[in-house]
């Protein structure tokens, strides 16, 4: 299997706001992202953004007119439902969590340890609603298993 280009991971998401760069200062600030890549279109929208958090990267853009392969891509807002979440390991998930509340993230599970037994793995995670109601879970490797 052939690597990446040297600055993509193998895997990225993308995600649709109603106001992209809203969206983007927001997981910024509240989420510890850093603006790697934004394209703007007429009228300020977002085309196309690239936000990374270590060797993650997530791609943002605006609703308006958003399609991938022809197919319509809204927010949750819009859709008004969730249809995936993003998981992202942190390396301090109590203080990450503070500072995503305090940014006004809507948590839906506080931290909490999450214990597979000594053959896996125990995780200190949260979950929490974006600016815009994406899910997110974000966790920090406690033990990791015998396997």
């Amino acid at each position: 299997m052939k690597a990446p280009p040297a600055d993509w991971p193998r895997l990225s998401s993308a995600l649709c706001y109603r106001d992209a760069a809203k969206a983007i200062d927001w997981i910024c600030a509240a989420f510890g992202f850093a603006v790697r890549l934004k394209v703007e279109g007429d009228g300020g929208s977002i085309v196309h953004s690239e936000l990374v958090f270590g060797e993650a990267l997530i791609m943002v853009h605006d609703e308006r007119d958003a399609t991938r392969f022809g197919i319509a891509v809204k927010s949750p807002l819009s859709a008004q439902c969730v249809t995936q979440s993003l998981m992202l390991y942190v390396d301090d998930v109590d203080a990450h969590c503070a500072k995503a509340r305090a940014h006004g993230a809507t948590i839906v599970a506080e931290p909490a340890l999450h214990d597979y037994g000594d053959d896996y793995w125990c995780d200190r995670s949260y979950g929490a609603l974006d600016c815009e109601s994406h899910v997110w879970w974000f966790t920090e490797r406690i033990r990791t298993g015998k396997a």
